[in-house]
């Protein structure tokens, strides 16, 4: 698991069901190409998101892969129309095996 992840989220402030919204998302991540080699001459392993998945109450939204290309902290956005009141589930999955996943639930106003 990579070191100093963190997810961020934004979504509007208020929500009717029906509304199309955007959803944006970060992860702060410092993403490693596999390319560079350390002080010892060893490679360093290659480790970046490769691929977000977002799903509401079971549902995929988004799926997409992702490349070698990404830029470290990667923000994805996204528009959605919401159906009524669930939740949403972001999914992150790195290299390394790791799964950042934070969820968000949608209130209607």
């Amino acid at each position: 698991m990579a070191d100093g992840v963190k997810p961020r989220i934004k979504l509007p402030k208020t929500i009717s069901a029906g509304d199309t919204i955007t959803v944006k998302t970060l992860i702060t991540h410092r993403m490693e190409s596999g390319q560079r080699v350390n002080a010892l001459g060893l490679r360093v392993p290659r480790s970046i998101i490769h691929r977000f998945h977002c799903a509401f109450e079971g549902e995929t939204v988004v799926d997409m892969a992702v490349g070698p290309g990404v830029s470290t902290n990667p923000f994805f956005e996204f528009q959605f129309r919401v159906p009524g009141p669930g939740g949403l589930v972001f999914s992150w999955y790195d290299d390394d095996g790791a799964i950042y996943t934070e969820r968000r639930d949608i209130a209607l106003s």
